[in-house]
């Protein structure tokens, strides 16, 4: 069986409090050894610092995400860095930027993802980053910023921008979505991206496989991905999983297995 790991997953969501102990043993029998657990917002971080106390191979990350904009208060980013200081979490985020919903403030979003990317250079943690529509801002930020390394989860850029990312030390996030047939510019990304910037993920209980289209996704399928991203690469999904799952581990630091 192959050892995987989910790079993204929200195992913390409402979505799992009724079964969540049977979705971690469903995603260990699948071969998925180690869980990415990024938080959204701070009301939320207590409960993922329990989440991934239940069980082996959960890491959590800390973070203020850009669709909970809402959510989040000036005092919040003092607030994450002592939280990364007492918890010593395996990444900051998810933070980043989103363009696509109307309503956010994008220079409200710049302050908190600029400050949660130098605390993530400060405490030399890399970064979890949602970028909607807005790629090439995350670009400039992550330039500004510097001495950064990190992962654009389920990126949906351009080969240009996936290039500048790996120029900068990021990896790339990829799941569901390539799955489905219409997904052909991102299936040629796919196809082209070097395997050392590519890592896994479900976004589980969200972006679902096509497998599964339209319902609650989890940590599991990340099998499913693995074998479709290996096809479309021509490559073993054996081989796909060994270089993946040794991506993830450089990038968070997580333990061999």
């Amino acid at each position: 069986m192959n050892v995987l790991i989910d790079s993204h997953c929200h195992l913390d969501a409402a979505e799992f409090d009724p079964d969540r102990a049977t979705v971690i043993a469903r995603a260990r029998a699948a071969g998925v050894q180690a869980q990415v657990v990024p938080a959204v917002t701070a009301a939320s971080w207590p409960k993922l610092r329990d989440v991934c106390q239940q069980a082996p191979g959960l890491y959590p990350a800390y973070g203020l995400h850009p669709m909970f904009l809402a959510e989040h208060q000036p005092g919040h980013l003092q607030a994450l860095a002592g939280w990364v200081e007492r918890e010593r979490p395996c990444a900051i985020g998810e933070c980043g930027l989103d363009f696509f919903i109307d309503g956010l403030d994008a220079q409200a979003q710049q302050h908190y993802f600029t400050g949660q990317l130098a605390l993530a250079r400060e405490h030399d943690l890399p970064v979890i980053v949602h970028a909607r529509r807005a790629v090439d801002a995350v670009i400039a930020a992550i330039s500004r910023v510097g001495g950064l390394r990190g992962v654009v989860h389920s990126f949906s850029g351009s080969p240009e921008q996936a290039a500048q990312l790996h120029k900068r030390g990021f990896l790339l996030g990829l799941g569901g979505p390539v799955t489905y047939e219409r997904a052909q510019r991102l299936q040629r990304l796919v196809r082209q991206m070097p395997l050392e910037q590519l890592l896994l993920e479900t976004d589980a209980p969200d972006q679902p496989d096509a497998g599964i289209r339209g319902q609650r996704n989890e940590p599991a399928r990340l099998a499913d991905i693995a074998t479709h991203i290996a096809r479309l690469r021509g490559i073993e999904t054996e081989a796909l999983a060994r270089a993946t799952t040794e991506n993830a581990r450089r990038l968070f630091g997580l333990p061999a297995a």
